[in-house]
């Protein structure tokens, strides 16, 4: 088991499922709490289709690479790696702008669903708002598990810390729904947020390595230094930490120029602007009289 991508699958897993559970944890709550329980059904129905499509979407994409060939599979896996870290960045700023009026909106899209009679309404909106995050995060872990195939178990590490990410963030969510305050959820995003554009920054400096590799890019060849007397980055050189931050923030103790420029421009640029101030948004109104039962 390799402790780096386990890191990284778990890091992805919980941040992601933390989101997931949320979603459907409100709309549980809120059914409740207006005396819907019995709709619980089409809520764990909608969320199970989603978990299911989302796994297999990732699946089918990660049995793709094993049928390609030189250099067409070093141009998947940097393509691969590269939308996975712009889907996770797309992600992060979405999240940060809605997260104030993410509460009101699904509690708004309930009470529609209910006051139209439309109750299987209710699976159609838990399976839109758990998807969204199942492919962000079959995606994500694509990319990762791409990034691992060259180190030994790494993809199955990967996986593995994305399950136990999933079930800790199951359990949270039991939390949101009880009404427990279990951690800040403010600060949750925030700091996954920053620890994720590390993750993306490796995932992009990767693609710019495996393009080079595959010929595709032919300038910054030449390695900007070497340090792998010191802090060795692959298996073989037996550093623990060399290959956990390889594995969770795509370190190389001899990178080229050009993937060391691109992992600094990304870095610099997104965690810039994922730090700044979120201006207040208006929250979504609420409709005040709910209905208690749906045809």
């Amino acid at each position: 088991m390799d402790i780096g991508f386990l890191t990284t699958g778990l890091l992805t897993g919980l941040r992601e499922g933390v989101e997931a559970a949320l979603i459907v944890s409100i709309i549980l709550a809120y059914l409740a709490r207006t005396g819907n329980q019995r709709r619980f059904g089409r809520i764990w129905l909608g969320t199970a289709a989603a978990i299911v499509l989302s796994a297999a979407v990732g699946a089918v994409l990660w049995l793709t690479i094993g049928g390609l060939k030189s250099p067409a599979e070093e141009y998947f896996e940097g393509s691969a790696m590269l939308l996975a870290a712009a889907v996770v960045t797309w992600m992060l700023f979405w999240m940060r702008r809605t997260a104030a009026n993410i509460k009101g909106e699904l509690q708004a899209g309930v009470d529609r669903a209910l006051t139209d009679g439309r109750v299987w309404a209710l699976a159609i909106l838990a399976f839109s708002a758990v998807i969204r995050e199942g492919i962000e995060t079959a995606l994500f872990l694509l990319g990762q598990a791409t990034a691992a195939t060259t180190e030994h178990a790494g993809a199955a590490s990967t996986l593995v810390g994305a399950l136990i990410g999933m079930l800790i963030a199951g359990l949270l969510g039991y939390g949101f729904y009880r009404g427990a305050r279990v951690i800040n959820l403010a600060r949750f995003f925030r700091w996954t947020g920053v620890a994720l554009v590390f993750i993306a920054g490796g995932l992009v400096s990767r693609a710019a390595h495996e393009f080079i590799g595959a010929g595709l890019i032919g300038f910054g060849t030449s390695a900007a230094f070497d340090i792998s007397a010191v802090l060795p980055s692959e298996p073989a050189g037996g550093n623990l930490l060399g290959q956990v931050l390889r594995a969770v923030f795509g370190y190389s103790s001899t990178p080229e120029w050009t993937t060391l420029v691109t992992w600094l421009l990304y870095v610099v640029g997104v965690l810039g602007l994922y730090l700044q101030p979120v201006k207040p948004h208006k929250p979504a109104s609420v409709p005040t009289s709910l209905p208690a039962r749906g045809s």
